[in-house]
């Protein structure tokens, strides 16, 4: 059976940091404990740049950088409308998107 899903991506920095962790570790918190999603996949970049245009990328000559992580989940429209809520007054805006999608094989 298949059911409807919607697909949600949010676009981080290493940098970004939240109250009293790094911000990808507290919306991870915010989506496994608090809205308890089934799952959810981050992914480091090896490069990205953002609206300065400088450009980050891993190398051997960094010690430090600041990579683009992205964490992406799927739900159910109504769940993930209300992580899209919890979880935008953290991000800046237009660094979450979405889109509908079908979950095959339930």
């Amino acid at each position: 059976m298949d059911d409807d899903v919607r697909v949600t991506r949010v676009y981080l920095s290493e940098k970004d940091h939240g109250k009293r962790h790094s911000l990808l570790k507290e919306m991870l918190a915010i989506l496994h404990d608090e809205l308890t999603l089934p799952g959810a996949i981050v992914l480091r970049g090896v490069a990205g740049f953002g609206a300065s245009g400088e450009v980050h990328a891993a190398d051997m000559l960094r010690l430090t950088v600041d990579l683009p992580e992205v964490i992406e989940f799927f739900a159910a429209p109504d769940a993930a409308a209300a992580a899209i809520a919890r979880l935008a007054p953290l991000v800046p805006p237009g660094h979450i998107i979405s889109w509908p999608a079908t979950r095959h094989g339930q």
